[in-house]
């Protein structure tokens, strides 16, 4: 990938390291998509027999049966979250920020040696880093995609929406419950540098069809001082579309917004999918 070849000295300066730790590479809109036509929903014909059904080809269920409507662009923008929806105290920020989020921890080369099976999890834990780089850890979307952008202090979370080809969906899924083994503790190496990556498992709420979750710290130095990045990281599939949800920083757990994230995400995307409007917003994270 190209944008490997930054220096990390301008990818993360001091400064930047204060500011946190999320990226992105996709435009998000801010439309609520108050009536039923405006989620931007095409239905299938079966639709409303099949809302009650639990879906073919998932390896977990659905606890409610997934909506079978089509995700368009303006549904997936009406899917998004908002701050109200997350716990703490989270602003959202312009497309062109979100888009610009990059951190130069998480660039570097997985060293072979730490692996037993050194051919194969060491290629899996390379992929992950370069994912959460280039923010696409479920793959490429197939359809519709849209994105948003929060910032706390320090920590950032980055909220995406997208449709995929169900089969490539759960297989990324499947990789990453295999990640907290395969990854448990390695090294990366960037300009001389070398930076210690743990991966665990993170639980989530039992919503969508199938999910996970993962907690990566990322340790080393930057700038010549030592840094910590902690990511919590969570995708949710819903039928042939997901979610997915990155938070962190240099200032640690983010743990209860994404879970929030997760639990009020999919219920958005869901309300959407069935071609309803979603709930407004809660009031309690105030």
């Amino acid at each position: 990938m190209t944008r490997r070849t930054v220096r990390l000295a301008h990818v993360l300066s001091s400064t930047a390291l204060a500011a946190g730790a999320l990226l992105a590479t996709a435009a998000c809109a801010q439309e609520d998509g108050r009536e039923a036509g405006a989620a931007g929903i095409s239905a299938s014909p079966a639709a409303a027999r099949q809302q009650t059904e639990s879906p073919t080809g998932s390896p977990t269920g659905s606890p409610s049966g997934s909506p079978t409507g089509t995700l368009t662009e303006s549904g997936a923008e009406t899917a998004l979250i908002t701050a109200a929806d997350i716990e703490d105290d989270w602003t959202q920020v312009k497309d062109t920020e979100a888009e610009n989020w990059h951190d130069g921890l998480l660039i570097g080369k997985v060293d072979v040696s730490d692996f037993l099976s050194a051919k194969t999890d060491a290629a899996d834990c390379q992929r992950l880093m370069d994912s959460l780089f280039d923010d696409d850890l479920l793959g490429k979307p197939s359809g519709a995609n849209a994105l948003r952008g929060f910032t706390e202090g320090d920590s950032r979370l980055l909220y995406q929406v997208a449709a995929y080809d169900r089969t490539d969906v759960q297989d990324s899924l499947d990789w990453m419950a295999e990640l907290p083994q395969e990854c448990d503790q390695f090294t990366m190496t960037e300009n001389g540098e070398k930076r210690t990556v743990q991966v665990t498992e993170s639980s989530l709420p039992s919503v969508g069809d199938a999910r996970e979750g993962l907690r990566v710290t990322v340790r080393g130095p930057v700038d010549g001082t030592e840094a910590t990045l902690t990511l919590d990281v969570a995708a949710v599939r819903v039928g042939d579309n997901a979610i997915t949800v990155t938070a962190g920083g240099t200032d640690g757990d983010e743990d209860d917004s994404v879970r929030s994230a997760v639990q009020l995400g999919t219920q958005r995307l869901q309300d959407v999918l069935a071609g309803k409007s979603p709930a407004a917003s809660p009031s309690q994270f105030d």
